[in-house]
Parts: structure tokens; C-alpha cells; sequence
């Protein structure tokens, strides 16, 4: 679970990126965050992930309390959150079963742990026949599988996807958001942090939207609507 409660953000005294955010995310749902630029999502994935802490407010991600989180607890928390980038963030010089080996040998896996995880990972995302290729020789919509499996291979409890469709054509954009939700229907807790309005109103999923810093909408009826308010 997510869970924020009074939630306020300061970078400095005069910039204050979240100003009482309270939103909850349940074990095994799929939300979107969405907002213009600078409305604080980047922020609240940085909270998520233990990067920040909050200035006030209470923070707390799948058992763990970011506000009193210690630095060697983090990483543990790290290893239930998975996060998918906009810009992919692959090893080039290694191949695509590489780039997850190197992800789970990160968090202490095992040999044997690493050869049973992969293959069903790559079999999930449509990349099993593509084990021995390098990033360079990928699609962009692959690239992106990629960074999907990378984010499920140690097997976190929620993923968080920062504009996982932004580099991508409708089609492949769609591709994107159908493998997410069919990670959720496993039982992954997805929130997705995205721009595109036209994929949120077709999923009619739960839409948070956020603008300077608060929270100004929060519900299914999607992000396009809202915005036509």
C-alpha cells in the first residue's frame, strides 16, 4: 500500500513542490497520476522510492515509514518498488538477460534464483526470444519491455512507471499499457505516471490528478474529462 496523509514538500523555503497530499493506493490496484509539469508528480515518485523524505506529513509504501525511514532500510524497501523510466536506463554493453542477471545479482539473488526468475519474466513481456540481443539492436517498444521486465524481476509488490509510453507511437504506446495492466492482473500494484490523456480515458481506471502541489481530482472518470472541466 501507499499511503500519504498531509504530505508537504520543501525544497527550499520558497519552493514548496507538495503542499498537503493525502491519497491512498491499495495492494493490487492500478492508478494514474497525472498533471502538467512541475505539479509535483516527480516529487511524490521520489517519496515513493525513498530518494526524499517529506517535510511534514507521514509517508508510508508497503510497510515501511518514509519520514523515519533509516538509510540502510532503504534499500529493502527499493527491492518493492519497481520503477520504469521514460528513457529506458539499459546497460548498452549487456545483453537484454544481462540487464535483468545484473538487476537481481544487485539485491543478493542467487545463480539458481537468476536462472529460473528470467526466463519466465522475458515469457511475460514478449521478450523470450530476444535473451542474447543488445539494447542497440531493440525497438523502442522493446526497449521498454525491457525496462518493464528489469522493474518486475526481483518481484516487488508495486511498479511505478514515470511516462512509460512517452517515447512511443500509439500502437506501441497501447502495447505498453496492456502488458501493464496485465501485471496488474496478477496481483502488482501499478501506478503509472503519464501525459497521455487518450490511453488514461481508455483504460477507465482510478485517475489522481495533481497541480500545484495538491491534489485536485480524484476518481474514474478520467483525465481527459477533467481536464475539460
Amino acid at each position: 500500500m501507499i499511503d500519504f496523509t498531509d504530505v508537504v514538500k520543501n525544497y527550499t523555503p520558497d519552493t514548496q513542490a507538495l503542499r498537503g497530499i493525502t491519497m491512498q493506493i491499495e495492494d493490487g490496484e492500478f492508478a494514474f497520476l497525472v498533471g502538467p509539469s512541475g505539479s509535483g508528480k516527480s516529487t511524490i515518485i521520489k517519496l515513493i522510492t525513498g530518494e526524499l523524505k517529506p517535510t511534514s506529513g507521514t509517508v508510508h509504501v508497503n510497510g515501511y515509514s518514509l519520514e523515519r525511514i533509516r538509510k540502510r532500510e532503504i534499500p529493502y524497501l527499493r527491492r518493492t518498488v519497481g520503477v520504469v523510466f521514460q528513457d529506458f536506463r539499459l546497460i548498452n554493453n549487456k545483453t537484454v538477460y544481462e540487464n535483468l542477471a545484473f538487476a537481481m545479482r544487485a539485491v543478493g539473488a542467487h545463480k539458481k534464483e537468476i536462472e529460473e526468475r528470467i526466463p519466465y519474466i522475458l515469457e511475460l513481456v514478449g521478450m523470450d526470444d530476444k535473451a542474447n540481443r543488445h539494447p542497440n539492436e531493440l525497438s523502442g517498444g522493446e526497449k521498454q519491455r525491457l525496462a518493464i521486465a528489469r522493474a518486475l524481476v526481483n518481484n516487488p509488490s508495486t511498479i511505478i512507471a514515470d511516462e512509460p509510453t512517452g517515447n512511443l507511437d500509439p500502437a506501441l504506446a497501447l502495447e505498453i499499457m496492456v502488458l501493464l495492466q496485465e501485471i496488474n492482473n496478477l496481483g502488482t500494484t501499478v501506478l503509472v505516471v503519464t501525459h497521455a490523456q487518450e490511453l488514461v480515458d481508455r483504460f477507465e481506471k482510478r485517475v489522481i490528478a495533481i497541480d500545484e502541489g495538491v491534489v485536485v481530482h480524484d476518481g474514474m472518470d478520467g483525465y481527459y474529462k477533467y481536464e475539460m472541466q
